[in-house]
């Protein structure tokens, strides 16, 4: 059972917002787009300060939309948020042992989606490292440990995370050696997220319970983003507010939120709080080159969220 409840107000919206989002960009098919929206109706029981504790928070009811939720896509740089909260995990187990630059590497992959700090993140939590080849024997014992992190999402037992795959570094030109081999011949293996996956593994974090009330508020600082989109540019020159989800809000609205984007998704995950509105959680994932490069379409379905907001009545 999916961790929200389907509402007909908001079906009625958000099916208005992808026709209109369809008729004003023709490539983004019905195969290319995927939804999920979560409103939080009083009592607001998110972004508490971890207020609730995990028993208390999963009680509380919250209706939501899908539209091709659990339908696998390439996440681009949206799995960082899972390493996110699986690096928290294995630190708050004393696992690994903090230091400096591994806090800069953790940094590093949020606020700035850094791949090569990313990489780090993966080879601390698995125990692996890049390299040549590997023989048969060594090369499986070798993928045992790079699975270790999907196998920490699914002992959480939530049906979300059934199908999603999250082994993979993230690269910038691609991956060479043991670690071509392990995407597979047709990359088969790739890393695959769906769009309820992501909002529930948001949910818990502005949810104050991912990990510990104390180690989601650290990763509610690294993911929270500044509207003025001179702040926190990424390495290649995108700052994860112009061309996603946080230009199409109002100035006055504050915005928690994870991007990706490469030459065939684009992609964004947020947590959004506008004033004399209800706050509300939009993973918005694209798919095609068209789609990818086009800096207009995320803003776009991002704005007709906010104005479906306003029409919204609480529940």
């Amino acid at each position: 059972m999916a961790f929200f409840r389907p509402d007909e107000q908001l079906n009625a919206i958000a099916l208005s917002i992808l026709e209109a989002a369809r008729s004003k960009f023709p490539s983004l098919t019905r195969d290319k787009i995927a939804i999920t929206w979560i409103v939080y109706d009083p009592p607001v029981v998110v972004n508490t300060g971890g207020a609730l504790s995990a028993a208390e928070f999963w009680q509380y009811p919250v209706r939501g939309f899908s539209y091709r939720g659990m339908e696998r896509i390439y996440p681009a740089s949206i799995v960082k948020l899972f390493y996110l909260v699986a690096i928290h995990e294995w630190l708050e187990g004393e696992m690994i042992a903090e230091s400096w630059e591994l806090n800069r590497a953790i940094r590093d992959a949020i606020a700035l989606s850094s791949n090569d700090a990313t990489n780090l993140i993966v080879d601390a939590l698995t125990g692996t490292t890049s390299g040549p080849e590997l023989p048969a024997a060594p090369f499986a014992t070798w993928k045992q440990q790079r699975n270790i992190v999907n196998r920490y999402f699914k002992s959480l037992g939530w049906e979300e995370f059934e199908s999603i795959n999250v082994n993979q570094k993230v690269w910038g030109d691609g991956a060479y050696g043991r670690e071509r081999a392990f995407l597979g011949e047709m990359m088969e293996n790739r890393n695959m997220l769906t769009t309820d996956a992501v909002a529930r593994l948001l949910h818990s974090i502005v949810g104050g319970v991912a990990v510990s009330s104390q180690r989601s508020q650290a990763m509610m600082q690294l993911i929270q983003r500044s509207l003025d989109s001179a702040n926190f540019v990424s390495y290649d020159g995108e700052n994860q507010i112009a061309g996603f989800l946080g230009e199409g809000l109002p100035t006055n609205a504050r915005i928690w939120s994870k991007a990706g984007w490469m030459s065939q998704v684009r992609h964004d995950a947020a947590y959004i709080e506008i004033p004399d509105l209800q706050p509300y959680l939009l993973v918005v994932f694209t798919e095609g080159k068209d789609n990818s490069q086009n800096k207009n379409i995320l803003p776009f379905i991002s704005q007709a969220f906010v104005e479906g907001m306003q029409k919204l009545s609480i529940a």
